[in-house]
């Protein structure tokens, strides 16, 4: 991607796009030194750069200048100046581009159309302008599913490229991209490379790359910078040369260098651990998955309930002391089937023995003789002690496993649990975080740490108690060659000791270790034969599906990922909509709201209750969904289950009306049916207001301010997920051995713990969608337009 003479000039004029960072000093709150430290870089303009250094070197805290975010979502100490063609990032916005790691949570909107025009609502352009630049943006970056789409139906690349136009669509004069493919296949990451490439040659943009991998952008780059673990450049030109000149001192400081062998696993001697690995014998099946269906429904406000299926018919085997590596497309359901064999999720059809020598009534004997594979009961209804015992965890997203107040007591959380040896378990941890590169954080908090830092963490945590299988997704993402020698290390020490091991990943070195290699297609797809043998040799992509996994998309209330379909690609019969999602919010809002005069107009409590039936009455036939079509589900059931906390609070009313009323029942019942009146039209209605477009009404029709709507919208949208962040946090505690399995007191007692995590997860959240916000210039929003229209129609005034 050099610049040439098959560039054009860029959006801002043939010289836009210059970058200076002059003295750049971020000392992050909390930190006793800074990240930066007077930092000085100059990018000319159109220069294509790609930056690379060490875990914890600064790259993203660079990023984050350069595009004026540094103080959106961190507290800390800055000094110096940046500039974009001499004037700060966020003087313009859209001059910057941000792309983060992690797409999925910078989504802003419900639709792929919506969440482009973004940007463009900030800057206060016209509406009517908006469809043809996001119709633009979309095919620009090859996005050519309906604008109505939902971002939770794309697959990673596709994400990766919906982040992609939102910031194109903003017409930058430069392109900021951390990490971009670093959760990717081989496959979908070469795609989004030739995306960028094609788009920056177009535009001539200037572009700024992080990733720790530099194969794959040393072709289309001009620069390659280089940063050592004090975030101080050590090296810096044309990326070849340097590479040649340099390349094996840089692979020695932790860069993957090209060309340079992989590292070897770091040899780590752990001491006993007294766990339950080894416990079966090498060789055999610790766990087999045997036709194993995983669905997974979900519903969202505003929308109608879908189910995805995420494994169809699969087998597994996992034996003792071998690694085996599940690898696919983006979106196949490896974590899926990971989850299902390791007891995380029950499985929807099909079963999931364990050795018998690790059941929980006979966990303590070591030395039993049958080697049969079975279970009384299934694997994820063990109790959370018991499962521990046996099954570890890394998942994912890194932070979702911290349960401990310090480094050192998330590594000890287990082996507590459990009840091993206290002596013997600190000895294990201490070194575990040794090899690992965290020695010196062990009292750190944990949520404090860099991403990479809280992989290798629960890395550490998951093998501290010796279970029989370790359950790894994605251990390697992030990770310089040192620190990935130390990664691979662990789990290699924890197969020596008789663990069977699996792991899904996208990483060559990974693979190449296994034992076993498992390709998973998405359901529907031909699946592929799995690979056996001892270390395989042969790249990933030779077992992947080629390209992006395929996509169907449909209606916005009906749509589900291609991933998900039936053989064959068929897709089910719409669903038929409720006669109250067809009324608008602002009328649905209202018409609950309508409600609150009540208590001062209901005298006793057979007026309460004729209210009542009128309005249950009303909202069954709001249920009603005339037409063609599928019938929706679980629509009675949604209102009892959004009822049901109303009603606690509805019983603790009557009661405290019939303790200070004389212990009169007729003022009690009098006193909760006023209450209950209140909330049950809110019950039926709150299962059908769409956030965002709720927010076009609040904006429009009623004029509130765009900022404070927006912001509300933006959260409500990540309550919704707040189900599956709580389901997250419940599994990591289950399986770490810390999960109230009975007792209404030690279960209510959890409840709170978790609500507090629940909370801290949700702030990081916020975090990062502050930063993907204000990227699109919502920090200097001052005069907003709307891509939505906010229309009131007869059904809406009918329902009020």
């Amino acid at each position: 991607m050099g610049r040439g003479t098959t560039s054009t000039p860029g959006r801002g004029g043939a010289e836009a796009g210059r970058v200076e960072v002059r003295g750049l000093t971020w000392r992050p709150y909390g930190r006793s030194r800074p990240v930066l430290d007077r930092f000085d870089l100059a990018i000319a303009p159109g220069e294509r750069v790609l930056v690379a250094g060490p875990s914890g070197s600064g790259k993203s805290t660079l990023l984050r200048a350069i595009a004026g975010l540094l103080l959106t979502a961190d507290s800390g100490e800055l000094a110096g100046t940046v500039t974009v063609d001499g004037a700060a990032p966020q003087d313009r916005a859209g001059a910057v581009g941000l792309v983060l790691q992690d797409p999925g949570a910078g989504v802003v909107a419900s639709t792929i159309g919506r969440d482009v025009a973004f940007g463009l609502e900030n800057v206060a352009v016209p509406r009517d302008e908006m469809p043809v630049r996001v119709r633009a943006a979309l095919a620009e970056v090859g996005l050519t599913m309906a604008q109505d789409s939902s971002p939770a139906t794309l697959s990673g690349g596709e994400s990766q490229r919906l982040a992609l136009a939102g910031a194109l669509v903003m017409e930058p004069r430069v392109l900021l991209l951390d990490e971009p493919t670093a959760m990717l296949d081989p496959e979908t990451a070469a795609t989004v490379r030739d995306v960028v490439d094609r788009v920056a040659r177009r535009h001539n943009l200037t572009v700024v790359v992080v990733e720790h991998r530099l194969e794959g952008w040393l072709d289309q780059v001009d620069r390659l910078v280089v940063l050592d673990g004090a975030g101080t450049v050590v090296a810096d030109g044309d990326p070849r040369p340097v590479l040649k000149e340099r390349g094996e001192g840089l692979a020695a400081q932790g860069i993957w260098v090209p060309g340079v062998p992989d590292p070897e696993p770091l040899r780590i001697d752990l001491p006993a651990s007294g766990g339950t690995a080894g416990v079966v014998p090498e060789g055999e099946p610790v766990v087999c998955a045997e036709d194993v269906t995983v669905e997974h429904r979900s519903r969202r406000l505003g929308e109608r309930s879908r189910v995805t299926v995420a494994v169809r018919d699969r087998s597994l085997e996992v034996a003792a002391g071998e690694t085996v590596a599940l690898v696919g497309p983006s979106g196949s359901g490896k974590s899926s089937l990971m989850s299902v064999t390791g007891g995380l999720v029950p499985p929807t059809r099909g079963q999931v023995r364990v050795d018998e020598r690790l059941l929980p009534s006979r966990s303590g004997n070591a030395h039993s003789r049958s080697g049969n594979v079975h279970s009384r009961s299934g694997l994820d209804q063990w109790p959370s002690k018991e499962l521990a015992r046996v099954v570890a965890w890394v998942p994912q997203r890194a932070a979702t496993a911290l349960v401990g107040h310090t480094v050192l007591d998330e590594v000890l959380t287990t082996p507590r649990a459990i009840g091993l040896d206290p002596g013997a378990a600190r000895k294990r941890a201490e070194v575990l975080l040794e090899a690992l590169g965290l020695a010196h954080l062990a009292d750190a908090d944990p949520r404090n740490l860099s991403g990479g830092e809280q992989r290798r963490l629960a890395v550490a945590a998951a093998v501290a108690h010796g279970p029989a299988l370790v359950l790894a997704d994605e251990p390697t993402v992030g990770q310089d060659r040192l620190t990935w020698s130390a990664v691979m290390g662990v789990l290699a020490t924890a197969e020596r000791e008789g663990a069977g091991v699996l792991v899904t990943t996208h990483d060559s070195g990974v693979i190449n270790r296994a034992a076993r290699v498992v390709p998973i297609a998405a359901p529907g797809a031909h699946p592929l034969p799995s690979v056996r043998g001892n270390r395989r040799s042969n790249a990933p992509a030779d077992y992947l599906e080629p390209g992006d996994s395929p996509s169907v998309r449909g209606n916005r209330r009906s749509n589900a990922p291609a991933d998900y379909l039936e053989p064959g690609g068929e897709r089910e019969e719409a669903e038929r909509h409720t006669l109250l999602s067809r009324v608008g919010p602002l009328g649905l809002l209202l018409a609950a709201l309508s409600v609150l005069v009540l208590p001062a107009l209901l005298e006793n409590w057979r007026q309460g209750l004729a209210v009542l039936s009128v309005e249950v009455l009303l909202g069954l036939l709001g249920l009603l969904a005339p037409g063609r079509g599928r019938a929706p589900t679980g629509r009675v059931a949604g209102v009892l289950r959004r009822l049901t906390p109303a009603l606690l609070a509805v019983l603790g009313v009557g009661w405290s009306a019939w303790l200070l009323g004389g212990r009169d029942l007729e003022v009690a019942t009098g006193a909760a049916l006023r209450v209950t009146c209140l909330v049950v039209p809110s019950a039926f209605v709150v299962g059908h207001l769409d956030p965002e477009r709720l927010g076009d009404h609040l904006a429009q029709r009623l004029h509130l301010p765009a900022r404070a709507v927006v912001a509300a919208t933006a959260a409500l949208q990540r309550v919704q997920a707040f189900d599956v962040l709580w389901a997250e946090l419940m599994t990591t505690r289950r399986v770490r051995g810390i999960r109230a399995d009975r007792g209404p007191v030690a279960r209510l007692r959890e409840a709170g713990v978790v609500t507090v995590s629940l909370l801290v997860g949700a702030l990081g959240q916020a975090a990062v969608l502050a930063l993907a916000m204000d990227a699109r210039g919502f920090a200097g929003a001052h005069r907003r337009t709307w891509a939505g229209a906010a229309p009131w129609r007869l059904a809406d005034g009918l329902a009020v």
